[in-house]
């Protein structure tokens, strides 16, 4: 039980660092609410769960190659682009929760599962991090009790997913509209930043 504990307490640190899922949840509860700030999270825990599965099959390590990390370092430029700079054209709209209904809940899923899965640094983060608890588990425990305490890893990005749209979404409440526009360009720089970064590693892979 304890091990299970300690999981679900990884699960929760390796969810906590502030990245560009966090900004896009602050943007999105800001502005829409507390459902379309957990489907950030919640999009962002499929891709994941993706990761996981492939570690977990032997099958991940295609996505380390030159080539796909390439791609997915140009595809999540173009992402974090659009959606940092789509963050500050439209800080304006927390001011109206009522405008929340022009925004589909499914673009919020797919913006943190794109974010997500176009992330190599993720992918690298998942190969090390959950390939080596997998490695040491195996070594001890049967093939049930690593799905056990995979689902506990699953826990804790559950819990933050839930505490981070709980807080953003709070945030409309407590705050003045100018902070609160603040916040939002705020975290719209946020994405362009980390979209330039993943720029910047796309022409350092190009270039050699």
């Amino acid at each position: 039980m304890n091990i299970f504990v300690g999981y679900i307490l990884l699960g929760l640190t390796l969810a906590a660092p502030i990245g560009p899922v966090n900004a896009a949840q602050l943007d999105k509860g800001i502005k829409y609410g507390f459902l379309h700030a957990y489907l950030v999270g919640f999009g962002a825990m499929v891709a994941d769960g993706l990761f996981m599965l492939l570690i977990y099959f032997g099958s991940a390590h295609f996505l380390t190659t030159p080539f796909m990390k390439t791609f997915l370092y140009v595809f999540g430029t173009f992402v974090l682009l659009y959606t940092g700079i789509e963050s500050i054209i439209n800080a304006n709209v927390s001011q109206s929760r009522s405008q929340a209904k022009d925004e589909p809940v499914s673009r919020s899923f797919y913006s943190g599962f794109l974010m997500t899965l176009s992330n190599p640094i993720s992918i690298l983060f998942w190969l090390g991090i959950y390939g080596s608890i997998l490695a040491k588990t195996a070594e001890t425990y049967g093939a049930w009790d690593l799905l056990i305490y995979s689902s506990g890893i699953f826990i804790g990005l559950a819990l933050w997913d839930l505490i981070m749209a709980t807080v953003a979404s709070s945030f409309h409440n407590f705050v003045n509209q100018r902070v609160l526009v603040l916040i939002s360009q705020g975290s719209g720089l946020c994405l362009i930043g980390f979209g330039i970064y993943f720029g910047y590693q796309a022409i350092q892979m190009l270039s050699y």
